[in-house]
């Protein structure tokens, strides 16, 4: 038997296997595919998984909401660059002691960078979505989720582009490619940054 019991021919889905198996396997329209759907316990309905398959090679597998989620963390990476606190020292005590004043780093752009990573992980969340929902549009069968975006952006970008790769071969990694080049940047600039940061004040401690 070579289509489901019809009196025409269905469209693709899980129909009762012809051979007997009591299983249901996936009819792609036109042939069966030999993929079954996974055996549940008798009295339960089956919950059947549509196999995912690959996508036209003329549909984008790119789009402007996953490289904003790669981008994204130089954002607080540039307002680091722009951090440059300086030593004051106040008065404490009866004895009028001079220690250093710890608030010396809460700086403007101090407060410009603890803000900026809460926007960035809100924003994160909405462009993971927004590039969840477009890549099921364009006929990806369940894609990365977007809420994997909580845990971290690399997390879902690695995610979303292994699933991309495997529904349109030879396209699909960029994304990941890219966010190792921003992580290795981020720790470069973030260690020489840290490293000017503690000479400086070293040398402003010494000066006082």
């Amino acid at each position: 038997m070579t289509v489901p019991p019809s009196t025409s021919t269905p469209g693709p889905g899980w129909y009762p296997d012809p051979a007997g198996s009591g299983r249901l396997q996936w009819w792609n329209g036109t042939a069966w595919t030999g993929q079954f759907s996974t055996p549940q316990f008798q009295g339960q309905t089956p919950r059947p998984v549509e196999p995912r398959r690959r996508i036209s090679d003329r549909t984008p597998v790119y789009n402007a909401y996953v490289w904003t989620i790669v981008a994204l963390p130089l954002v607080p990476l540039i307002l680091l660059m722009f951090w440059n606190p300086t030593i004051r020292l106040r008065t404490v005590g009866a004895r009028q002691v001079q220690t250093v004043d710890p608030a010396s780093i809460f700086t403007t752009p101090y407060f410009l960078l603890v803000a900026s990573g809460f926007l960035v992980y809100g924003v994160s969340a909405l462009l993971a979505y927004l590039d969840w929902d477009k890549l099921r549009k364009d006929g990806v069968v369940r894609p990365f989720h977007w809420a994997w975006v909580f845990l971290s952006r690399e997390v879902y970008v690695i995610g979303r582009s292994v699933i991309v790769h495997e529904v349109a071969p030879r396209r699909g990694l960029a994304p990941v490619w890219a966010t190792i080049g921003v992580t290795v940047l981020a720790v470069v600039l973030v260690g020489f940054k840290m490293s000017s940061l503690v000479a400086t004040l070293a040398n402003q401690a010494a000066s006082i």
